[in-house]
């Protein structure tokens, strides 16, 4: 049994919160410059220029590439061998999010009730995701989640009869009613199966994963390549304003369900889309 001060856990998910926002992923960097290599429009190469510029002074500078630094979202995994010191784990992350986005100037998002509007003036609390494994480490993946695009994000209930057309409509008519809106070329997470809840959970779990990276499933690595074209054949191109780039990644997470459904939800992520793991 291995224990685990929770003071450590503050201190990693500040820094991650800095860094997963100052910093854009080496996958999301490369998709824009080659992505700048193969556009064929002229004025959509000038926007990706821009992005490439935009993420080079962000990541020189440590300034965040967004003004929009998002809704602290975590995914952990527990070591079934560990014992948190001090705080519970859940307070632990949430004192990082909060000397993370006070101390490294990042804008305060949240609000404490989605009625009254008043801000929490720390960006807590997080939304935070567990799930229980063997072993005596703790995995922490942030994702800071900004709300242009989470906005355009989706989610239906198909019925079984449905099929495989039925989910890439929906995934391809989500994205095609987002637009220019999510500030584009996106990334797009897909989950299917599970319940309501569970495949939007899926949806924004598979944003974390590295573009570079295909699904586990033959099958479901080849739906990725097809869905990524068939959305890159939309036309709705960097910032909207056309050309071949209007994705740079979709990525597929899958969970068993019902009989008698089948849901899939589709979380939408910007050019931006960030994210960063610590293993303590």
């Amino acid at each position: 049994m291995r224990t685990i001060n929770s003071e450590e856990i503050v201190d990693a998910v500040a820094k991650m919160c800095v860094s997963a926002n100052c910093h854009i992923n080496d996958d999301i960097r490369d998709a824009l410059i080659s992505s700048r290599e193969t556009e064929k429009s002229a004025v959509s190469g000038v926007v990706l220029d821009s992005l490439i510029k935009n993420a080079e002074i962000a990541d020189r500078k440590e300034l965040p590439i967004c003004q929009d630094t998002g809704m602290a979202v975590f995914f952990v995994e527990v070591g079934q061998n560990v014992i948190i010191e001090g705080d519970t784990l859940t307070e632990a992350i949430n004192k990082g999010v909060s000397r993370g986005y006070t101390e490294g100037y990042l804008r305060k998002s949240v609000v404490a009730d989605p009625l009254n509007r008043v801000n929490t003036n720390d960006n807590t609390p997080a939304v935070i995701y567990y799930d229980f494994v063997k072993g005596e480490n703790v995995k922490i993946t942030f994702a800071p989640k900004g709300f242009g695009s989470e906005n355009k994000s989706a989610l239906k209930m198909l019925n079984p009869s449905d099929g495989l057309n039925g989910v890439m409509d929906f995934v391809i008519e989500t994205v095609r009613k987002a637009g220019a809106n999510p500030c584009p070329p996106m990334i797009v997470g897909v989950g299917i199966g599970g319940t309501m809840d569970k495949a939007a959970q899926l949806a924004k779990k598979a944003l974390s994963r590295s573009i570079t990276v295909s699904n586990k499933d033959p099958f479901y690595a080849e739906l990725e390549k097809k869905l990524l074209s068939r959305i890159n054949l939309l036309g709705i191109g960097p910032q909207g304003m056309g050309g071949t780039t209007t994705a740079l990644g979709l990525n597929i997470e899958v969970f068993p369900t019902h009989i008698a459904g089948l849901p899939v939800a589709v979380n939408i992520g910007c050019h931006a889309t960030r994210h960063s793991s610590a293993v303590i």
